[in-house]
């Protein structure tokens, strides 16, 4: 059989003559035992779904036999595309650099250990063809250690729900499906992934839940630990700040200030009150060193803010960006 094509850096213009309506994204990072079975369920749960699918791989500097057991796969299945990293980026990076060279109108993010079953795919699409703009992947009986896995993300996900405002049972389920026009300027680090749902809802996407079967792993380890958490949760405050402040940060920054300034008169106000009517000196207690911390604290903030301003402005006019997102317009002729 002929050796694959190959390209030293992908083009990522996504204008494929005949793009498929689906694309599958499976980020795959030491999965050696799994790429075969993987693939084969992959195929035979798409092939039966109108418009064609392509399975996007994205090799996350395995260090063992994944790579060469894609490029097997690769030859038996046109439609599976491969991307290499040239080292471990990490899953956010993997699933970002598949969305970028993924063509299809519908993409389906999917986990390579084969705990998400992808038989389940064509339940998602159906929920988008109900006019949701994403179907996320419910682990409702899911497979892993209580104690390790599954308590501490129940913690987490209540978490997410509260903070975020979008209610869902399980975020750290990777098999979601969602319109194509949703990942549209997402751009993803960190362990921000499992907050796509999050981004959808803020611009007006309506989510859904399905409830998905999960398998325990046959094959491999898992590559998370408890760790992972507190990573999510702090990415989780970036995205809410980003969501509430990306366009006026003065407001953190500058209510930070005001709450410095307001201490540091406080405080200085104690401090005379003491000398006038108790005669405590000023130098025998710690309050002229914390008002005048509190003073420079809070100046500093109100000059990060104004820096933080002009840095929002420049990002924005540089990309000439806006900061609203427009789904349609209507009764608008081209020549306006």
């Amino acid at each position: 059989m002929n050796d694959l094509a190959t390209v030293e850096a992908p083009v990522l213009d996504g204008s494929r003559e005949h793009a498929p309506r689906i694309s599958v994204v499976v980020p795959v990072f030491n999965e050696e035992r799994n790429v075969a079975p993987l693939v084969e369920a992959l195929v035979g749960a798409l092939e039966g779904i109108p418009g064609g699918f392509e399975i996007i791989a994205v090799n996350d500097g395995s260090r063992d036999g994944s790579l060469a057991a894609l490029i097997e796969e690769a030859k038996a299945h046109p439609q599976l595309r491969i991307v290499d990293f040239r080292r471990n980026f990490g899953q956010t990076a993997a699933l970002m650099a598949g969305i970028d060279h993924a063509t299809g109108e519908i993409m389906v993010l999917i986990d390579a250990d084969l705990q998400n079953d992808p038989r389940d795919i064509p339940m998602l699409v159906d929920k988008l063809a109900e006019g949701f703009d994403v179907a996320s992947g419910w682990r409702r009986d899911r497979k892993d250690a209580r104690l390790s896995r599954t308590f501490p993300s129940r913690v987490a996900n209540g978490i997410i729900s509260w903070i975020s405002g979008v209610s869902l049972h399980d975020y750290g389920c990777t098999l979601k499906a969602y319109r194509a026009d949703v990942l549209k300027g997402v751009r993803l680090y960190g362990e921000m992934h499992r907050f796509i749902p999050i981004y959808a809802h803020w611009m007006g996407g309506r989510v859904t839940e399905v409830p998905v079967r999960h398998h325990a792993r046959k094959f491999g380890r898992s590559n998370y630990g408890l760790e992972r958490i507190l990573k999510v949760l702090l990415d989780l405050v970036v995205v809410k700040f980003l969501d509430r402040y990306l366009v006026k940060p003065i407001y953190i920054f500058g209510g930070f200030a005001a709450l410095s300034l307001a201490g540091s008169i406080v405080t200085l106000a104690v401090m005379i009150g003491l000398k006038v009517f108790a005669g405590v000196s000023m130098i025998s207690t710690p309050l002229p060193l914390l008002t005048a911390m509190m003073f420079l604290v809070g100046v500093l903030s109100l000059l990060m803010g104004l820096l933080a301003e002009i840095t929002v402005r420049t990002y924005f006019e540089a990309q000439n960006r806006r900061h609203y997102l427009v789904r349609k317009l209507y009764n608008f002729s081209r020549g306006a």
